[in-house]
């Protein structure tokens, strides 16, 4: 009986490893795709599969017909930016939702999605005619700015929750010792709620990183990202499949080193079991 069961819970477990690699291959194959275009030679692209003859030509092309490498300079200044203004402006915020009840709470923090709900398309034409007037198109300024549509409700929410986990009783503890609002704020709401910081603006930098909308049409020739320099590889009469996979895999490769770098903190901490029990 026991030889059985322990025979089944072996089978299971096979059975499951089996299941999440078949999954992981699913959910991988867009990028192991993108992977092997990259390195496939225009006169293979459409006449071979997985084997074929690599060449390093693609990522030449890239950077020798564009400045990509400024675009990605571009791209990589304006998220790392508009995601440090959210966190600025974005934690207080969540912590006023998270921690105090007022009048209109859930009616402000449900404005603040509200923008994340609305399609980009939607605004564009009066971002567009503000920004005119402001002369902010194509300036840095100006794409951080709009690109704080993108990140700070999504910041909002998620550490809203967090600051929602925390005992309010470790905080009036704390500040009974002698320790004013802003050394409890820092010392210890701050480390507590690190995982979701960090999650937090991991997703805000990976959305304000893919963002092409409002880097098409309110940027420009000085301030051009590299998810909008891949379009000079679509032309009317022909798409250089190769070309566009490799600026694809350079421009995916911040956010997957990033994502790697601290998937420690992508879940939550012990601390938050310790805070509830």
């Amino acid at each position: 009986m026991n030889q059985n069961g322990s025979t089944l819970g072996r089978l299971g477990s096979i059975a499951k490893t089996i299941l999440l690699l078949i999954y992981a291959l699913f959910a991988l194959f867009p990028l192991l795709w993108m992977l092997i275009l990259s390195f496939k030679p225009d006169n293979e692209m459409f006449t071979t599969t997985f084997f074929f003859t690599p060449t390093l030509s693609n990522f030449q092309a890239v950077f020798s017909k564009s400045d990509f490498l400024g675009t990605l300079w571009n791209n990589l200044v304006v998220s790392c930016l508009a995601v440090a203004l959210s966190l600025i402006v974005g934690v207080p915020a969540a912590y006023a939702l998270g921690r105090f009840d007022f009048k209109g709470k859930e009616d402000i923090a449900f404005t603040f999605l509200s923008f994340k709900f609305a399609p980009e398309i939607l605004v564009i034409i009066p971002l567009y005619l503000i920004y005119q007037q402001l002369h902010l198109i194509d300036s840095i300024v100006g794409l951080i700015w709009v690109y704080q549509l993108i990140s700070l409700p999504l910041l909002i929410w998620i550490l809203r929750g967090f600051f929602e986990d925390l005992s309010k009783d470790m905080e009036a503890a704390a500040q009974l010792d002698g320790y004013s609002w802003w050394q409890v704020f820092f010392k210890m709401l701050l480390p507590l709620v690190k995982p979701g910081l960090v999650a937090a603006g991991l997703l805000c930098f990976i959305f304000c990183w893919n963002s092409f909308t409002f880097a098409l049409l309110l940027g420009g020739g000085h301030t051009q990202t590299s998810t909008v320099s891949m379009t000079q590889f679509l032309a009317s009469d022909t798409v250089h499949y190769g070309w566009v996979a490799a600026a694809a895999l350079i421009c995916a490769l911040p956010e997957i080193i990033l994502a790697l770098l601290i998937q420690k903190h992508l879940v939550r901490g012990l601390s938050f079991g310790a805070v509830k029990g």
